[in-house]
């Protein structure tokens, strides 16, 4: 049986990408998941593909203002009684040179990929420890690991996630509670179409990176597989992470 049968599984980002195959192949093994981005439409046209839609929720949450994530956890737990995997996918890519993106645009961006982030993990943690299990995976990248064109920001976001979870995997694996940090190299999703530019404008394109890079399907597969090993860390791509491989 896997483990992911009859667990509640709580996704961000899960509109599109990752995210959204993070859903399905959870799902597909038996999960309740839980669905959170911003796009309240793109989430009922995830929850249609799902081979047990019945065993899913939606929750919008906007990663930029996390005033709520404590209530929200509040809520899935009284109706669920537990949380056991968060799957802290959500964020924002960025396509701009450092000069010429104002401190604004990198404050958004930190905002959302790293403090909301934590603020997700902060909002689930206190139910894990009372449970004494749980899971948090993060959605790093490849990013995470080296600087990139046109991703100062970004890439930065990426950094600070690693010291964070590295910290807590060590301070919760008293309480049994695991973290995976997953780094993914290119992966066809259209997170470049949203990633902001220089002015904090959609950059509104494809990359030829994201258009040629590994299925999400496969990217997530490898993911799963690696959750249900609990392994730390993760690199999953092709011969562009051969660099990271350290």
């Amino acid at each position: 049986m896997s483990v992911f049968q009859n667990s509640v599984c709580w996704i961000t980002g899960a509109s599109s990408g990752i995210g959204e195959e993070l859903a399905i192949q959870l799902n597909d093994k038996g999960a309740r998941v839980i669905l959170s981005s911003r796009n309240f439409e793109q989430l009922v046209l995830v929850q249609k593909k799902l081979k047990y839609p019945e065993k899913s929720d939606i929750i919008c949450i906007d990663l930029e203002h996390s005033e709520g994530f404590h209530s929200l956890s509040s809520e899935i737990v009284k109706k669920y009684n537990r949380i056991d995997f968060l799957f802290n996918n959500g964020g924002i890519s960025q396509r701009g040179e450092a000069a010429e993106t104002s401190l604004d645009i990198d404050r958004k961006i930190m905002e959302i990929n790293y403090f909301g982030n934590i603020a997700m993990t902060k909002a689930v943690l206190p139910y894990m420890r009372s449970q004494k299990s749980g899971h948090i995976i993060v959605i790093s990248s490849i990013a995470g690991k080296f600087g990139f064109f046109l991703r100062s920001a970004y890439s930065a976001s990426k950094h600070a996630l690693q010291g964070f979870y590295e910290s807590l995997l060590l301070e919760e694996e008293k309480n049994n509670i695991h973290v995976t940090l997953a780094y993914p190299g290119k992966i066809n999703t259209p997170i470049s179409k949203s990633a902001l530019n220089s002015k904090g404008e959609s950059h509104g394109e494809m990359d030829h990176n994201q258009a040629t890079g590994m299925p999400a399907s496969v990217c997530v597969q490898k993911l799963l597989k690696a959750v249900e090993s609990k392994k730390k860390s993760v690199l999953i791509g092709n011969k562009e992470n051969l660099g990271s491989a350290y």
